[in-house]
């Protein structure tokens, strides 16, 4: 994990994207940030109950860790769809697109997505000069979000054999546990369901490779560099929000951790 300078959170970063030119990228953890009590201390999210202040002033660190010169990480109303948009300038907070990913070939524009569990997917074609950030939850990515983004890259000009994908930290196949009728939404020839479930502890539950299902919905998608940093938000508290954390306490609301990539 990556360490900041005053006032600026820590990040976790992969070798896969660090490498490459003129891109800057992080997946931010919960540290690092003003806000207290079960949104302690780095919330990003404006949907939360969280105060808007402390939210925005976690969102500026985030961008400035990243340094870059904007105020704030540009984000979208995520829906858990399959909504992939093109962005070339900030928009009101309020303005906020309804869609799951962003691609962006403007230097200096930083975007991002929240996640308490879901995969946050950071990607990029650092000679077409094109990034992407990409909120995959497990109906998102049966919905095809991965394909979409890569098709809005290409798109741009970006090429789908030059595009480098690191999954962030997301909730992890040893803590997914589901109801013996979630695998049943998976049944698709194209898809090779048995290789993303195991039976859980649990009789009649099983465990689901969130991660995992991601890396295959982009190999499908022709990407061939795929990362996975390999962190588990519901396993880490220290580290990450988690929305299946929260529920399972009762707790009447969550943070949500923020994973951004720009054009330097």
């Amino acid at each position: 994990m990556t360490t900041s300078p005053l006032n600026m959170p820590p990040r976790i970063q992969s070798p896969l994207l660090a490498g490459l030119p003129a891109i800057a990228h992080g997946f931010f953890t919960r540290r690092g940030g003003v806000s207290s009590g079960i949104y302690a201390s780095l919330n990003c999210g404006p949907g939360s109950g969280d105060d808007p202040a402390a939210v925005a002033e976690n969102r500026r660190r985030a961008a400035a860790a990243l340094q870059q010169g904007c105020d704030a990480p540009l984000s979208v109303h995520q829906v858990h769809g399959n909504t992939a948009i093109y962005a070339t300038a900030p928009w009101p907070g309020e303005e906020r697109p309804r869609a799951d990913a962003m691609v962006t070939d403007r230097p200096g524009l930083v975007i991002g997505v929240l996640t308490a569990d879901c995969a946050p997917v950071l990607m990029a074609d650092s000679e077409a000069g094109i990034v992407a950030a990409a909120h995959s939850g497990w109906k998102g990515a049966l919905a095809g979000i991965v394909e979409a983004t890569v098709a809005v890259m290409e798109s741009r000009g970006a090429r789908r054999e030059n595009i480098y994908a690191v999954i962030g930290p997301c909730i992890g196949p040893r803590s997914y546990e589901v109801g013996p009728e979630f695998p049943g939404r998976f049944d698709d020839p194209d898809i090779e369901r048995d290789a993303f479930f195991r039976p859980a502890a649990t009789p009649g539950k099983w465990l689901f490779d969130l991660p995992g299902f991601a890396a295959f919905r982009l190999r499908q998608a022709g990407i061939r560099h795929v990362a996975d940093v390999g962190r588990d938000t519901l396993e880490n508290e220290d580290l990450f929000f988690s929305y299946r954390r929260a529920t399972l306490r009762g707790e009447a609301d969550y943070g949500r951790q923020i994973s951004a990539i720009c054009l330097t």
